[in-house]
Order: structure tokens, then sequence, then C-alpha cells
């Protein structure tokens, strides 16, 4: 049997003007026409045109959630058109804030079932104008029965399918966590009807309004934050002179991969100054490593990716997000409430693209840095050690078995237990609150201080390195560890 195809069509925003002539053509001529729900403004045009529907209002009675009643109105258009083509039409325009119409996409496709989607006029179309919106400035459309698409939010926001008081209790509560309590907000109520309403109101009043209904939608400005602005422009405008054409001839060729290493080696003299204590220093190696930042947005700025601008938005609200008890009406005890909301914040940020425990530690950390990180978050799942006593043997271990492969003369051993025994030290420090990586590294920068007193000692006497026993070498170095120790 040859299936059907199902046409979906948008019934507009409410009042009958706003049906497109398409629309109205396609319903009449439709062997069978299924509507969402009848309640609607538009379905008395159809009625007075004789256009013949059934609805699908009985879904509402029937399912425990409206995602249920959503998947069966899905599954019932389906099993239609496995028989005949299909008219279905829904409220507004089919691809804003339609559920049913996406479970539709996903789904036609797996049951061999055409899908044609026309436009429509959406509420969003007449809200613009109401509420005096230009989206070209920034824009959120958010679903009220989903807190995730809006909660933490500072842009304009309209949160559409505030059905009832029930649902906008709900939306009122989550925007709280956001924005002050009696922070104006609009109530767009029956939009391109002629008893539409705009209503602005605080944002504690908004479950308390007694006539929202399902052509209800809520509109929040949003909340401006100051900020110190810092002019870039003149660092940006050098990138920009030295990768143009007649610019530097290095410059222009450099990619974000060639580009990596000098970021890296940067990042690592702004250490070298912050363990030197020199202000002057710092403030020269951060600006480095500030041109490296500059000069990545420049290179992806030229291939359309983002900009400088969306580099410092992106970090800017996602610092704003995570930090509710400053900017919000969180309120928090103390610096570890603090790490807790943040690993909190975090993890919803990154819900749907970290599947795995691991997932979301770069694999270009420097090892050590990278195993403290490993282990970490393997031990907030439980994957850890009770207490210290079993870390300690867990290094023993380890330098026993590569005392074992040094014995055996294994060298693909050697280095696979040695690097078991790196792993066993970092979790080792881990236990004891020390970072392995900020350790290793200040033991570097000892290790040349006392070193270059070494070699300065046998420079003065005249002599070669050679010419020296190593106990004597070992007396310059104990030395220099005593002048490090004395004030």
């Amino acid at each position: 049997m040859t299936k059907g195809t199902i046409t979906i069509v948008g019934l507009g925003p409410g009042a009958a003007e706003h049906l497109s002539l398409d629309t109205l053509h396609r319903l009449a001529s439709a062997p069978a026409v299924r509507l969402r729900t009848a309640v609607h403004p538009a379905v008395a045009e159809l009625d007075r045109r004789g256009i013949a529907y059934e609805t699908f209002d009985y879904c509402y009675e029937q399912g425990a959630s409206f995602e249920a009643v959503y998947r069966q109105i899905a599954e019932a258009c389906l099993n239609l058109a496995q028989e005949q083509d299909l008219v279905y039409a829904v409220p507004g325009s089919p691809l804003v804030a339609e559920e049913t119409v996406r479970l539709l996409r996903k789904l036609a496709p797996e049951a061999g079932v055409g899908l044609e989607i026309c436009p429509a006029m959406s509420f969003l179309d007449v809200l613009y104008t109401k509420a005096g919106i230009d989206p070209v400035e920034g824009l959120v459309v958010a679903d009220a029965l989903r807190p995730d698409t809006y909660s933490g939010q500072r842009l304009p926001l309209i949160i559409t399918q505030v059905y009832n008081r029930q649902v906008a209790s709900d939306v009122k509560l989550t925007l709280m966590d956001t924005f002050p309590d009696d922070w104006q907000v609009k109530l767009l109520l029956r939009l391109g009807l002629p008893d539409e309403a705009v209503r602005v109101l605080p944002l504690y009043e908004l479950d308390r309004q007694p006539d929202i209904d399902h052509l209800s939608t809520l509109y929040v400005p949003p909340l401006a934050v100051e900020r110190t602005v810092f002019d870039l422009k003149p660092l940006e405008d050098v990138l920009a002179t030295l990768r143009a054409p007649g610019g530097c001839p290095w410059d222009i060729l450099q990619t974000h991969s060639s580009l990596r290493r000098y970021l890296l080696e940067e990042v690592y003299e702004v250490l070298e100054a912050i363990d030197d204590e020199d202000a002057e220093g710092l403030c020269e190696e951060l600006g480095d490593v500030l041109l490296q930042i500059v000069f990545h947005a420049r290179v992806a700025e030229e291939c359309r990716a983002f900009t400088m601008q969306d580099v410092i938005d992106t970090v800017v609200d996602k610092m704003i997000r995570r930090h509710p008890h400053v900017f919000g009406d969180i309120q928090v005890e103390d610096a570890a409430e603090v790490v807790v909301n943040w690993e909190a914040i975090k993890g919803q940020e990154k819900a749907g693209s970290r599947k795995r425990v691991l997932d979301g530690i770069s694999k270009g950390l420097p090892s050590l840095l990278r195993a403290n990180k490993l282990q970490a978050k393997a031990a907030k799942v439980g994957f850890d050690w009770a207490d210290i006593e079993p870390v300690w043997r867990k290094v023993e271990e380890e330098l026993a078995e590569l005392r074992q492969t040094v014995a055996e003369g294994d060298r693909v051993s050697q280095e696979q237990e040695g690097g078991d025994v790196l792993f066993a030290l970092v979790n080792l420090l881990r236990w004891l609150g020390v970072e392995p990586e900020t350790a290793l590294h200040g033991t570097n920068n000892r290790f040349c201080r006392r070193f270059q007193y070494v070699e300065d000692c046998v420079l003065e006497s005249g002599k070669k390195f050679e010419d020296f026993s190593l106990e004597e070498l070992d007396a310059f170095w104990n030395e220099a560890k005593q002048l490090e120790r004395t004030p």
C-alpha cells in the first residue's frame, strides 16, 4: 500500500485574517484534515467555510503529560498517513514552538511517510510589533514547559505556552533565580484578537493574573549588567593590518594550529613572572597572552567562525550565569558552596554534550595537569580510596613494578610502569592537596637556580666541571639550598 504525505499548515496567531490563502486552499481540498486543537480563534473561519476536520483534543484528556499528549498526536498522524494524504493544522506557525511538528520531522522518515511543511504567520510576528522588539538585537525564544531553555538567561526572553496560572507560577519561580522579584515584564494576551491585551507588571505578580490562557505569552526584557569597557580595538586593528594583503608574510600564514605552541609558551612565561613576583614582567607577559587570544579571534573572524566580541560576550555571560550568588538571589555560606554551585551549573550547561564521566578534559593539557583532572573527576563518582594509606601503598607498588621491569630489561614495560609511577604520585599529591603541575614547575625553577649557583662556583674557580668530583659539586648544591633558606 502506498503511504501518504502529511502536509503541515499553520492557523496563524489568532485572527482569521492572519490565515494565508494557501493554508485555506490546502485545508479545503484535503482528503483528511486534523487539527491539533479546535481551541483556536481561527477555527471559526474553517467552520464558516464548511471545511470538515477532526481534532486531537481528546488526547489532552487522556495524556498524563504534555510530552505524552504530543507524542500521541504525532503517532496518530503517522498512522493516518499510512493510508491517505493528510493535512495537519497547528496553531501559529508549524516551525515556531510546535513540539508535535518536531516529533513528526523526526519520526516521519522512519515511518516512510512524506512530510511537507507550509509557511505561516506565527504569534512572534504580532508580538514583535506589540512589544516593540527587534529580534536582530538578540532574543531567546523559550518554552514555558522547559525551564532549561530560559533558566539563567539574561538576554531578552519570549516565553511561549504559558497555558495557565500553574505554568505561570513555575515560570516566575525559575526567572526569580536570575531576575529581581519586581522586574517589569510584559504579559501578552490573545494577540491579534479584538480583546488582545499587553500588560506590564512586576514579575512576582505573573501568576496572579486571572485571565491567563493558551494564548498567553511572556516577554522578559534583558537584565542589563554594568560593564567596564576595555578597548581592544587598537590591538585588533594591528592584527588586522598584519593579516591583510601587503601585511606581514609570517602573520598571514598563521592558523589556529600553527599558533598553538606560542599560546602555550606565553602562558608558561606568565607563570614564571608570577613565581618571580615580577609585576612588570607579569604585565608584559599577560599582554603577550592577550595578543595570542586576539590573534586567534582574528583568524576565526576571517573564517566567519566567530569574532573577538563573541569571545568576550561568551565569557561574560558564562561568569554571570555561574555566579547567581552575586548577580542573582542565590545565597551561599562560603567558598566551598560557591564551588558546588559552579559545578552544578556547569553540569547543566554541558549536559547535552558530555555523555561520559571523563568528557570535557582536554587531551592537550600538560600531562600532570590532565592526570590530576582525570583522577579528580573519577573520584567525584566514587572511584577513589576512602583514605590516603592505600594511596601510599599504590605508589610503592608501582615503584616495585618499575624496578622489576628494569631488572628484566623490558624497555616497553619500563615506559608503561614509569608512567604508572608518575600517575600514582599525581594521585598522592591530589590527596595531599598539592597541584602536581605547579609543584613540578616550582621544582624545575629551583633546580635552575641551584644549578646556576653550582655553575657560578665552577666558573669562579677557573676550572671545568670535569675537574670536580660529584661530591664537590653536590657541596655547592647544598650551599645553594642553604642560601635559599637564609632570610
